[in-house]
């Protein structure tokens, strides 16, 4: 009687012990396929969104991976949920490559846009530097407002920045082309030449002694 015990005590055991063992598989499974699902979720949205939300996107990712690593190690059966995590760990960094390149762009359009709304003011619209939104009447203003915040902030200009500028200006001076033909007065488009006379030589030597600048910082 007591050997019966004795055995059915250790059947109970081991049975518990098996228990314990499915739940924490049990367990592990669904991390790893939460984990799995989130990513698919995640890999399925949109670049530009995903770029403006991605501090959010990046918590919640690196709380279901360590759920999933976590419950993993208690697994008993873990190398096929571990090839799962593996390959979804991979999946979401070649999406994060993407999205953060997406996020670089986001940043320096609106560095861009930035920019031109110091050089020409509220009035800005963005047209892809056609500058449709310039006619006669408003030219003149445009030309001294650009020349006059480009020449206020000239020491705190980039090369890179000095390269936009110039590309700005150039097409700035095309549409001027259009609109000398719409009835620019000559007393504006005399005004305008003097600007541009102004600008070139400002240009020019804070282009190169920006570049001088970053030059030497290289060298440190």
């Amino acid at each position: 009687m007591k050997n019966l015990k004795l055995t059915l005590g250790l059947v109970a055991l081991a049975t518990v012990f098996t228990s314990c063992k499915d739940e924490k598989q049990e367990m592990a499974q669904k991390s790893v396929d939460s984990y799995e699902k989130y990513v698919d979720s995640i890999s399925n949205v949109a670049q530009p969104e995903a770029a403006a939300n991605w501090e959010a996107i990046q918590t919640d990712y690196e709380k279901m991976k360590m759920d999933a690593e976590t419950s993993l190690a208690e697994a008993k059966e873990k190398e096929a949920l571990q090839t799962k995590v593996d390959n979804t760990s991979t999946k979401y960094e070649e999406y994060k490559v993407k999205v953060v390149a997406e996020n670089e762009k986001m940043n320096a359009d609106n560095a861009k846009m930035t920019m031109y709304k110091t050089f020409f003011g509220d009035s800005y619209v963005n047209d892809d530097m056609k500058f449709n939104w310039v006619n006669k009447d408003n030219i003149l203003s445009v030309y001294e407002n650009f020349y006059a915040t480009v020449e206020k902030n000239k020491d705190s200009y980039s090369r890179e920045d000095w390269d936009e500028i110039k590309l700005t200006y150039e097409a700035l001076d095309t549409r001027k082309n259009t609109v000398e033909n719409e009835g620019l007065s000559s007393s504006d488009n005399l005004k305008i030449a003097g600007i541009k006379v102004k600008f070139a030589p400002m240009y020019t030597v804070n282009r190169m002694g920006s570049k001088s600048e970053e030059n030497a910082d290289a060298k440190k």
